[in-house]
């Protein structure tokens, strides 16, 4: 567990059976994420990190009716009202969704409801994103007058390319779940009612699969979305060595001529 407890009450964390739940828990304001909020969310994923037990982390709000809807505007006016104050901000939050982006273990966003600026920016940090078909997107900067870094853009542009980045960005409109997923924003729609059914499936069966396999896939994907130039192919090469030297390749062959589930043990 935390060494400490969490610096704002407005985030929930769990733990079962090898899934990590974090739940952005401010519904009043369609869970619009304070600075506090942002630095729970990196205490959180230094625990989930730290926990060999954990293998797929994912991301809701709670409510039913957003998932992440974006900044705290409220505080804008105390936390964000100079360049400096901004900068800081930014800088807090960033860490928090680099601290997403980064982990080895996969990442899910579930997402009913609003899904937007922030609340985009986060669900763009997972691997996987699962929406209701009833769910909205967009990025409202252009309304805000709020200028995106190169990193946020770059991370957009990689997954639906750059004319809807365009489009998402000028536009600053919301868009339908049909339109993401059309775009390529989310992978899956389900109904509402049959969200968290088909998420708790989907981390069931990966927590089930070989946790280097999978590691080494999400590195391995980083590895071949740089320039050719920066790519490390003797980290890719090594990632697969350490596949077919573990205990659990041997599991898994075992397991398969057994004709029984594996039980991978990451090592």
């Amino acid at each position: 567990m935390l060494d400490q407890p969490l610096v704002s009450s407005k985030m929930l964390f769990d733990k079962d059976g090898g899934i990590g739940r974090i739940v952005f828990n401010n519904p009043a304001r369609h869970n619009a994420v304070s600075l506090d909020m942002w630095q729970a969310v990196g205490q959180i994923m230094e625990d989930f990190e730290s926990d060999p037990e954990i293998r797929v982390i994912v991301l809701s709000g709670a409510g039913g009716k957003a998932f992440v809807s974006g900044a705290d505007i409220s505080e804008f006016k105390e936390k964000r009202a100079t360049a400096e104050a901004a900068e800081l901000y930014a800088k807090v939050s960033e860490t928090a969704r680099l601290a997403l982006q980064n982990t080895l273990k996969p990442t899910i966003a579930m997402i009913r409801g609003y899904c937007i600026g922030g609340g985009m920016a986060t669900a763009l940090a997972c691997d996987i994103r699962i929406a209701t078909d009833g769910s909205k997107f967009g990025i409202p900067a252009a309304k805000l007058g709020l200028g995106y870094a190169y990193d946020g853009i770059k991370k957009l542009i990689d997954i639906v390319g750059p004319a809807f980045a365009r489009e998402i960005f000028f536009t600053a409109r919301q868009f339908t779940a049909e339109e993401a997923l059309a775009m390529g924003l989310v992978n899956r729609l389900v109904p509402d009612a049959e969200l968290e059914t088909y998420v708790e499936n989907y981390c069931r069966t990966i927590a089930g699969n070989a946790p280097l396999t999978i590691r080494a896939a999400k590195q391995i994907v980083r590895e071949a979305l740089k320039d050719a130039s920066q790519r490390d192919m003797a980290l890719c090469k090594r990632l697969v060595d350490e596949c077919f030297a573990s205990e659990d390749y041997t599991e898994g062959r075992t397991a398969f001529m057994e004709k029984r589930r594996p039980v991978f043990k990451g090592r």
